[in-house]
């Protein structure tokens, strides 16, 4: 796999007319990201349309909910053929369980491979403080992290979702075969956003990322295909 093709781009658009217009604008990119704002403005067309350019699709619901609701939904979604589903490891054991036990029957049912299951440790938006003062949750924030990817693995989760600060740990305790998908990852020319944990893209890459998730550094720069390709060749630079 080539370094670009481990970079995810965010369809964090409101119409699939606008995904399909940045997808068609960014030809290089094998592998898109759908999330809320999308899917919840127009259901699973747009996940139609990029199985049809042969593109890799995550689909980042990030479920938390009961287990039974939690199972069905990952049922659901193992059939549309995605790549990649998230669901926060805070949904609790049970719930995690549950939803890795119904992806392959939802995936069969459909007649398609089953996606990875991924689970969210704590999203790139939070800091130690918010975790410490308003989650109220004693741990460090690193070891918080590594506690909800261990849960993961333990009930049999593909990987994790976990900032690029966190991912060196991550890596070295849960081994080679744990997927890590890092967002909050932003170029040095651009701005960080409302992502508080940020690395730059080859940092990333060097500290145990699988897969890079860079949105708005591309999809709001002015020219979008230049940010594309330079964040490429800084990837392959190092």
């Amino acid at each position: 796999m080539s370094l670009a093709e481990r970079i995810i781009v965010p369809l964090d658009v409101p119409s699939v007319a606008e995904a399909i217009a940045l997808v068609e604008q960014l030809p290089q990119v094998s592998f898109w990201k759908v999330g809320l704002e999308l899917f919840v403005s127009s259901g699973p067309q747009i996940l139609h349309t990029l199985k049809n350019k042969q593109k890799r699709i995550f689909l980042d619901l990030k479920f938390h909910d009961i287990p039974n609701t939690v199972a069905g939904a990952t049922r659901a979604a193992a059939g549309y053929g995605v790549d990649l589903i998230t669901i926060h490891a805070v949904a609790g054991r049970t719930a995690l369980k549950k939803a890795v036990a119904e992806l392959g029957e939802g995936a069969k049912a459909a007649g398609c491979p089953p996606p990875k299951l991924i689970a969210i440790t704590l999203l790139t938006s939070l800091s130690a403080r918010d975790l410490a003062f308003d989650l109220k949750i004693p741990l460090e924030l690193p070891e918080y992290a590594l506690e909800m990817a261990l849960l993961a693995q333990d009930v049999g989760l593909n990987g994790a979702v976990c900032s690029p600060q966190e991912v060196s740990q991550l890596r070295q305790v849960c081994g080679n075969d744990f997927l890590l998908v890092c967002p909050g990852v932003r170029p040095s020319w651009a701005t960080t956003g409302d992502q508080r944990r940020t690395m730059t893209p080859a940092d990333a890459i060097a500290a145990g990322a699988d897969y890079l998730v860079i949105g708005r550094p591309i999809t709001q720069a002015p020219d979008p295909v230049a940010a594309w390709e330079r964040i490429c060749q800084e990837l392959e630079n190092g």
